[in-house]
Parts: structure tokens; sequence; C-alpha cells
């Protein structure tokens, strides 16, 4: 079973999912091309905002792309029609109980999905129930403690670390992304390996500030003020404070760097 989604379903969190997918496209999903025939399972598409991505690289395979969630399956249906996506079937599914068969799928994609999860190895083990033998998972996951910017904030650290605490206080873990690699290995998987794709930003890169620094990674933090005064991990002067700063680094002399984690292993 999933926690909650810290971030919402709104529809600016869904701007927010297109956003980042469009802006890290070659830095995540560059090298992830799959053979004309083969029958890929996305596992927690929510939106759809992977989906597109992964169907247009791979024109030649078939998707099946499942979440939990029928409000997010709905955009992700509209956002495959307006791109004139063929190759992809969504399918209300929850990751503990998929309604496949034993060795289904060739490939397994997972992206964004574990660090909500209390459970991640149990999950990364039902997902390969249904890869065939020799068949191989991809997991894409960030991990927020590896942000650091210019200028330093301490009241940016500390926003950024009331999204790390939500996010554990939900059952995830947002720092998820350097514990790939025993993830993977506990939960069965053969020749694991992983990459780091960092982030870094500077005024000399405007596509990123805007594409990254202000509507993926500030945004996300932004989203979730609400819950962080609510539930008394700040007060809402230093969460204005964070706020502002983390934009701050988004101006021509702020720099803003983060990773995310690539692993790859097989059945």
């Amino acid at each position: 079973m999933a926690t909650d989604y810290v971030h919402g379903y709104s529809t600016d969190e869904s701007t927010r999912l297109a956003d980042q997918a469009a802006t890290l496209t070659d830095l995540l999903h560059g090298d992830v091309r799959y053979a004309p025939g083969s029958r890929v399972l996305e596992a927690g598409c929510g939106v759809g905002a992977q989906s597109v991505i992964l169907a247009a690289n791979s024109p030649d395979a078939s998707f099946t792309s499942v979440d939990v969630s029928a409000r997010s399956l709905a955009q992700a249906r509209r956002r495959a029609r307006e791109a004139g996506t063929a190759n992809v079937a969504f399918q209300q599914a929850d990751i503990f109980d998929l309604p496949f068969p034993d060795e289904h799928f060739d490939h397994v994609f997972v992206c964004f999905v574990l660090e909500h999860l209390p459970n991640p190895v149990e999950a990364l083990a039902a997902l390969r129930r249904v890869l065939r033998p020799g068949g191989s998972v991809t997991v894409i996951e960030g991990d927020h403690g590896s942000t650091y910017f210019h200028p330093d904030s301490a009241y940016a650290r500390g926003a950024v670390q009331c999204l790390v605490d939500l996010q554990r206080r939900a059952g995830g873990d947002s720092l998820i992304g350097r514990q790939l690699y025993p993830l993977l290995v506990r939960a069965g998987y053969q020749d694991v390996g992983v990459s780091p794709r960092m982030v870094y930003v500077d005024g000399s890169r405007p596509d990123l500030v805007e594409g990254f620094t202000r509507r993926t990674f500030t945004a996300m933090v932004e989203g979730v003020g609400e819950q962080a005064v609510g539930q008394g991990l700040v007060d809402e002067a230093s969460w204005a404070a964070g706020i502002r700063d983390l934009y701050r680094t988004a101006e021509d002399d702020g720099t803003f760097c983060y990773t995310f984690f690539k692993a790859a292993a097989t059945r």
C-alpha cells in the first residue's frame, strides 16, 4: 500500500511534474531505449509525465503504465492523447497487487515512486515477480540531501529539511536515491549498477534556472508550506525566508545543484 502523496494532486503539482519531466528528459531518459516488440511496465506512472517520453523514445515497444490514483490516470490518458502517444495502455493497479501473470514483462521502469513508499524492498520484489528472467528494471529517484546552492541560507536549508521531514512522517523517504543499490540487491536483482545524474545550474543555463531551480525544485518545496507550518515544523516567517532564499539562488549570480540516482538491474 502506498503512502499519501506528500505533494498532493493539485493542478499546480501536475504542471510541476510535467515541467520536471521536460527539463530532465536528456539527463534521465537519454539512455533508456527499449527494443521493438518489448513489453514494458511503467510502475507508478502518475500523471503520465514520464510515460509520453518513454513511449516516444521507444515507439515500437508496448507500454503498460499503472498507478493507484484514478485522478492521476485520467490526466495521464489526456496527456497521452494530446501528445499523440499510441503505444501506452494506462491501467489502475497497485504495485503490491499487480494484476499480471508471473514473468509477463521484458522490462520494468520506476521513476520517483519508491520515495513515497514505506516498504520499497517489497515494492521492488513485487515488480520482480512480473519481470521475465533476464529482463531489466530501471529505477530513478532523487535525494534531497544532495541539495546545495549559492548564496547559502540556513532558512533555505531548513525549508528543504521540512520537506524531508514531512515525507518521512507520511511513510516515505526523500533521501532514497543514495540507497538504490542495496535496495535492489535486497529485493533479489542481479547486475545492479547505479549512476548519479547531477543537475548543476547557474546563470549561463537559463533553461535550467527556469525549468529546474524555479519550476521544479523550489516549486516542489514551496508546495508543502501549509503542511510544514501547520504541523509545527517551522514558523511562517522562517518558511517565507526559506522560499525567498531558494528563489534567490535562481538569480544571475546564484547557483543550484541536485543529484538524481539512476539504477539498472536484471532479474
